[in-house]
């Protein structure tokens, strides 16, 4: 390495020092110690119990609840935001005047706070809400949209609102780099408009559907933060996920059972992340 190249390099890493010291202070050094206390059975005095803390988690039934809702959400929310998402673009796509204007309707979800849009979705299914006042104008019993098995369903909605115009500029992204002359030949060969999604548009999409599967499962780990504001600490069973069992241990301060469960998480989330983005890769190749 020259000199110039040493200077250059010494500089740069001066600038990134500060950041990189924040980053250490207050996400490395917490989470190794958390992983720490993952194996010890409590978090001061306390001793190895090496695996226990992991093994316990699989016999308590509130963690198991979490895991398999939390699953649940996952494979059936990325698969619908693909879905939305793709449909979308391919809607926006055939508009020609106003096309940035009803871009920027399905934009506006993502830069809205999230308190307002809690206040709203609260509005809407509560007990005494709007659509419980629509049904009640028509005659029809309330539903108890938010503390029964349609809670679910009343997430995955809020998800799919809240994520999908992201992904839906990925595929716009991806479909404005399709070559125009391959649809032509479609034409010329008299191809149906699904056999020209089935051997144009969607092979040719393959890397940014992988991109945008990455993306809406990342996004799906995050649904927590609406569902705790809408329900609390204790929703309805069929929308307890893993990160209100690890709220809850925090309240409680069960901090070996916290960290344990956070491990399990990291662990799962990393090798999912990296089978997608081998995938993306072998895609993409």
């Amino acid at each position: 390495m020259s000199v110039e190249n040493k200077r250059f390099f010494s500089r740069g890493f001066g600038f990134a020092l500060p950041g990189l010291l924040g980053f250490a202070a207050f996400f490395i050094i917490p989470f190794g110690l958390s992983m720490a206390y993952a194996f010890m059975d409590r978090p001061r005095g306390g001793s190895f119990v090496g695996f226990a803390n992991f093994a316990g988690l699989f016999k308590n039934r509130a963690y198991l609840l979490g895991l398999s809702n939390t699953a649940r959400f996952v494979g059936i929310s990325a698969p619908l935001n693909l879905a939305v998402s793709l449909a979308l673009a391919m809607l926006l796509r055939r508009i020609v005047k106003g096309r940035e204007w009803f871009s920027l309707v399905f934009l506006i979800p993502l830069v809205i706070p999230s308190g307002s849009m809690v206040f709203f979705w609260k509005t809407l299914f509560s007990t005494d809400g709007a659509l419980n006042g629509l049904l009640r104008a028509l005659g029809l019993p309330k539903i108890n949209w938010l503390d029964s098995a349609l809670a679910l369903p009343v997430m995955i909605l809020i998800f799919l609102w809240k994520n999908c115009g992201y992904n839906m500029v990925l595929f716009l992204s991806g479909l404005g780099n399709i070559p125009k002359d391959y649809y032509e030949a479609a034409w010329m060969d008299n191809a149906s408009p699904w056999q020209t999604f089935c051997h144009i548009t969607f092979p040719c999409l393959l890397p940014t559907v992988v991109l945008a599967l990455i993306m809406a499962v990342i996004n799906s780990f995050k649904i927590f933060r609406e569902i705790y504001l809408i329900t609390g600490n204790y929703p309805h069973e069929s929308i307890y996920t893993l990160q209100h069992f690890m709220n809850n241990m925090f309240a409680s301060l069960n901090y070996p059972r916290l960290t344990s469960a956070t491990a399990a998480l990291v662990f799962i989330i990393a090798l999912l992340t990296q089978f997608l983005l081998k995938l993306e890769r072998k895609v993409s190749a």
